[in-house]
Order: C-alpha cells, then sequence, then structure tokens
C-alpha cells in the first residue's frame, strides 16, 4: 500500500458510512488518507448529496448495465481516481468478479451483524435487524470484511458486538449497530492503509499489530 491511499466508496443509501470515513480522514490529525470517490447504485441516493457537500467525486452506475457493462464502468470509475482501497457502505448490488479480482485484497464491505450468521443474498437493512430479533439473538454487530465474489461470504477483518434488549426493533437495534459501524469502519479501512492488516494468497486475515486505537471503542453508545 502506497503512503498516500485513496480511498473509493461504494453506496447504496444515505451515505452515514461514508460520511464517518470522510469526516475520519479529513482530522487535522490524520495525513495521507483521502475519499477521493463515491459511486451510488441509485440516482436518488443519499450518498450523493453527502458527497457533494464534501466535495468529493460522485458517480451513479447506470441502472440497466449488464453485468460486464457494469464491471467495465466500475473499473473506469475506480482507475479514474486510482483506487487504492474499494469501501462498499450499504451498497446493495453485488460486485463483479472483474473487480473483486482487480482489487483483491483492498475491497472492504460492512455488514450491520456478526457475520457469518444473518448475511447472504437479501439481507440487507432493516431485514437483517429483522432476523437477529426472530431468532432470539441477544447479541449482534457490525463486520467488516474482505469482499469476495459471493455476499458476505470473503474472510472477516474484524467484528463488534452489540447487545439486543429486551422490546428492541428493528430500528432501535439498526440506530444502536449503526453507531458502531461508525466508529469500526474507518479504523479498518485505516487499519489497511497503514499495513496493519492484510490478506495472504490463502484467504487468511493476518494482523501485524493492534487493529484500533484504545479510545476508538467505549462501552458507551453515543
Amino acid at each position: 500500500m502506497p503512503d498516500s491511499v485513496r480511498i473509493a466508496v461504494l453506496a447504496s443509501g444515505g451515505g452515514s458510512n461514508f460520511q464517518a470515513l470522510v469526516d475520519r480522514f479529513r482530522r487535522a490529525d490524520v495525513r495521507y488518507r483521502e475519499v477521493v470517490g463515491v459511486i451510488a447504485s441509485r440516482e436518488r441516493a443519499g450518498v450523493l448529496e453527502r458527497a457533494r457537500r464534501a466535495g468529493v467525486a460522485a458517480a451513479i452506475a447506470p441502472p440497466a448495465a449488464t453485468r460486464a457493462e457494469m464491471a467495465t464502468f466500475l473499473r473506469r470509475a475506480l482507475d479514474g481516481w486510482r483506487s487504492d482501497i474499494v469501501v462498499l457502505a450499504g451498497y446493495m448490488k453485488l460486485v463483479p468478479e472483474t473487480v473483486v479480482r482487480a482489487y483483491w485484497g483492498r475491497i472492504l464491505n460492512i455488514h450491520p451483524a456478526l457475520l457469518p450468521s444473518f448475511g447472504g443474498r437479501g439481507m440487507y437493512g432493516a431485514r437483517v435487524h429483522q432476523a437477529v430479533i426472530e431468532a432470539g439473538a441477544r447479541v449482534t454487530g457490525a463486520t467488516v470484511h474482505f469482499v469476495d465474489e459471493a455476499y458476505d461470504r470473503g474472510p472477516i477483518l474484524c467484528q463488534w458486538p452489540v447487545p439486543v434488549l429486551a422490546g428492541d426493533t428493528p430500528e432501535s437495534v439498526a440506530a444502536r449497530v449503526l453507531k458502531v459501524e461508525h466508529r469500526i469502519l474507518p479504523a479498518a479501512v485505516e487499519a489497511l492503509a497503514s499495513g496493519a492488516v492484510r490478506l495472504d494468497a490463502d484467504r487468511r486475515v493476518h494482523w501485524v499489530r493492534e487493529w484500533f486505537e484504545t479510545d476508538t471503542f467505549t462501552n458507551r453508545e453515543g
């Protein structure tokens, strides 16, 4: 990984995790990290307004593209921004295999549950949290993993647990998990950018050193 790391984000929704990345890497004490672009999977995604306000380049995926056309579009955008790391932050589409291969070991996704449970095709948003509640789970959380050719299956980089409380709804669980996502995702991206973690040829995750600052996570929710 180069000293100066360029980060591209793929998103489908409001873009709060995109915002967390922008905020983290624009801190005065953080150098040589930059969010250089965002690709939205739909024209009305809220992340586009966040990108406009942040002055970050944005592109919208063609809605009726074939898989090959989508792969070409993504490669042109990501390569055009000279992206070193690609982050899926609430991106609802499967990334084409050619893109995964091109960025293997440098493309991450965040999932709002503790994988391998409550993941896979169709498991996103409120569906995940509803499934957690219906299963009677007492702990959920957030997972950052390397992206491969299937939904939510790639090697896990890091996880952080979140309690499921009596009387919780999908909305209340989602809000609690999202607060952790905003902490764990920037920390995971920094770990990859700094060389603290790497993925080997056998799909094994290797941690070279501690993956988060001691003050990044606390027991409080706020």
